[in-house]
């Protein structure tokens, strides 16, 4: 599935695919594949949660720290943090100021499984270098300037799935888990790498609102995206 993006602004800009415009009537229609769930993960997927030491993420999926940059700068970013709610959710992780410097970078491996198949609309300041280890899955970005692009990750290179791709600060970004082969209804999850530059602050996050959600695209739009946005 080759890179699609919607403008939703009534300007002569469209939906762009393939190099051709078309009317902006068009809507980007993301549809889940799995469904959340409580229970117990298959064997396959809770012995890769084990093996490498994740635990639940607050965007859903799983993580775990990989690599802690031993440079860092100065920050900069404004000395206030992105979103009092994030830091609220947070808040057993950090003491509720805010760090006059961030690392140079950070990585982390995220994983989206069949029970925790969703990662929720959010951005952060910093730019984010993302790299497939295995399985597939979907990601929706909107853009600072409402623009909507979706685009599926995986192996299959000849389809147009990506094997790395970034996000720039100040882009809202959600992902969710598709099956590993289409049509075969299985998946052992989507395991990726994720580098933040500068590195990751708790202060520099924000989930998307569904208000803010509306003010960022047409009704129409919001209407098919707000299943990817976080509840509470």
């Amino acid at each position: 599935m080759p890179a699609q993006t919607f403008n939703g602004t009534n300007g002569a800009n469209g939906h762009q695919v393939k190099g051709k415009t078309v009317a902006n009537t068009h809507i980007i229609r993301p549809k889940p594949t799995f469904t959340p769930s409580t229970g117990p993960e298959s064997a396959a997927v809770q012995s890769t949660i084990n093996s490498l030491s994740l635990s639940e993420h607050i965007e859903g999926g799983y993580f775990v720290l990989t690599d802690l940059s031993p440079t860092s700068l100065p920050s900069p970013y404004p000395p206030y943090p992105l979103s009092p709610r994030t830091m609220a959710i947070t808040s057993a992780f950090h003491n509720n100021t805010v760090s006059p410097t961030r690392l140079l970078s950070t990585t982390i491996f995220y994983y989206l499984t069949p029970n925790r198949p969703m990662g929720s609309f959010h951005k952060n300041r910093s730019r984010i270098i993302h790299t497939l280890h295995r399985g597939r899955g979907q990601y929706v970005l909107i853009h600072e300037d409402g623009r909507v692009e979706t685009f599926v990750v995986g192996k299959n290179i000849e389809q147009g799935e990506k094997l790395s791709w970034v996000v720039e600060g100040g882009a809202y970004k959600a992902s969710f888990l598709l099956e590993d082969e289409q049509g075969k209804g299985s998946s052992e999850g989507l395991l990726i790498s994720e580098t933040v530059v500068p590195g990751f602050d708790y202060a520099d996050h924000e989930f998307l609102e569904e208000s803010k959600l509306r003010r960022l695209v047409p009704d129409s739009q919001a209407d098919a995206l707000r299943w990817l946005v976080r509840e509470h």
